[in-house]
């Protein structure tokens, strides 16, 4: 076996997850049942906030934290994931497909978010 690069890993996760525009993405936030998942580390998340309504699993937890998820008992729950850049989340929302859930999309980046003018809240 092979092993793969990070670069390889990313592409296969970016065939597989649709990676939605900032439009995009207010409209399934407006008119759907959302969640919202920010995979980032604790650190950032405490420093700069997170998207309105999000949960905080960083990356690294998501496989152990999502079954602890109440609001997410269908697998065709609407999941929308991002980080600070678009990577993790990219890599984040794969495993959540993996997991079974079928509408998951990428969201990219916190920064990305902010300057398309959406909505953030402190981290509590």
């Amino acid at each position: 076996m092979q092993i793969k690069s990070l670069e390889l890993i990313l592409e296969e996760a970016n065939k597989q997850i649709k990676r939605l525009s900032f439009d995009e993405s207010i409209d399934l936030i407006k008119n759907h049942s959302t969640l919202i998942i920010d995979v980032r580390e604790e650190s950032e998340v405490h420093s700069s906030g997170v998207i309105k309504n999000a949960i905080h699993i960083p990356r690294g937890l998501i496989e152990f934290k999502i079954s602890n998820i109440s609001s997410i008992t269908d697998e065709n729950a609407n999941i929308l994931v991002y980080c600070a850049g678009g990577y993790r989340s990219a890599l984040a929302a794969k495993t959540l497909k993996d997991f079974g859930f079928k509408n998951v999309f990428n969201i990219g980046g916190y920064e990305e978010w902010i300057l398309n003018g959406g909505e953030i809240q402190a981290f509590v």
